[in-house]
């Protein structure tokens, strides 16, 4: 490798959490999902990305390459659910995506995870 070149990083992939509209309990899909969901706590999406969480919660809000629930009833990125686990590498990312969902569905968030 030449100096003037740069190497990608290889941990620029993470795990994002979308806090949702409460009228997303409307939602037949979303509440089939979510028996246990626990009165008071949020309702979020969680996903991951290859890019910066900001940039990516953006594009789902524009339409691009978007989850309908995001696209609909995205508020904002809750940082503080997941900004110790960012960057990581790609496996790490796509585990810690369903760990992360699982763990705040067992705390009785409302999760929707794709």
């Amino acid at each position: 490798m030449r100096a003037n070149e740069r190497r990608a990083p290889l941990h620029h992939y993470h795990v994002y959490v979308v806090e949702l509209d409460d009228s997303v309990w409307n939602e037949p899909r979303f509440r089939r999902a979510n028996p246990d969901h626990r009165l008071g706590l949020p309702f979020v999406y969680v996903g991951m990305t290859g890019t910066d969480p900001d940039l990516r919660f953006d594009r789902h809000k524009a339409g691009i390459q978007a989850n309908r629930f995001v696209q609909r009833y995205g508020l904002r990125l809750l940082p503080r659910l997941y900004e110790v686990y960012n960057p990581m590498p790609y496996e790490g990312a796509r585990e810690m995506e369903v760990e992360l969902a699982i763990a705040l569905r067992e705390r009785g968030y409302g999760v929707w995870q794709a």
